[in-house]
């Protein structure tokens, strides 16, 4: 068993591999080592092959993912207080969902969590439709579809330089609840 500290410091090293391998998605071990400052040796322990640490990153992304929905309640708390803790949380992992954005055709081997999420999304933005919170016009899955779009081109643009992280999240939600308020 591991401690909180030790799953502390994998989490880091997982958040870091994960954008090294966005950055360099051709590097072998040892320049992933090297991009984030630890020995060959180190990562070696940690993984000792591309494909494994490809798979274990699509294990934390899912358990990590599939966490934030359900801590954000999706199903039971107010929408507007959902949707908040939702987008903190992905954007909370932004290294994780830059690395989804790039290896989620190729390495999600479990399409039910896929469809998990999906169906947890869906009953969500159907729930805020219900409610009046999000307009009727547009269909619960295409919301969905929107909020994830927004999220993972935000994230992406922020690596990229042209949105700061200041105040991304609260540009993330005017933006789609502006763009999908009920009229």
């Amino acid at each position: 068993m591991t401690t909180p500290a030790a799953d502390a410091e994998d989490r880091k090293l997982l958040a870091a591999l994960a954008l090294a391998l966005v950055d360099q998605p051709r590097a072998s071990l040892q320049e992933l080592a090297r991009a984030i400052g630890i020995s060959k040796a180190t990562l070696y322990r940690f993984c000792r092959t591309r494909e494994q640490l490809i798979e274990r990153l699509m294990q934390h992304c899912t358990q990590v993912f599939s966490d934030a929905i359900r801590d954000a309640s999706l199903d039971t708390a107010a929408v507007p207080d959902a949707l908040r803790q939702l987008t903190a949380s992905h954007l909370e992992h932004r290294e994780l969902t830059a690395f989804l954005m790039y290896y989620w055709k190729d390495a999600l081997r479990d399409p039910c969590v896929e469809e998990g999420w999906d169906a947890a999304l869906d009953a969500f933005f159907l729930r805020g439709q219900q409610e009046g919170v999000f307009r009727i016009d547009i269909p619960a899955p295409a919301l969905a579809e929107i909020w994830v779009s927004m999220v993972i081109g935000l994230v992406d643009a922020e690596r990229r330089g042209r949105v700061a992280r200041a105040g991304l999240p609260g540009l993330l939600e005017r933006a789609f609840l502006q763009g999908t308020a009920r009229q």
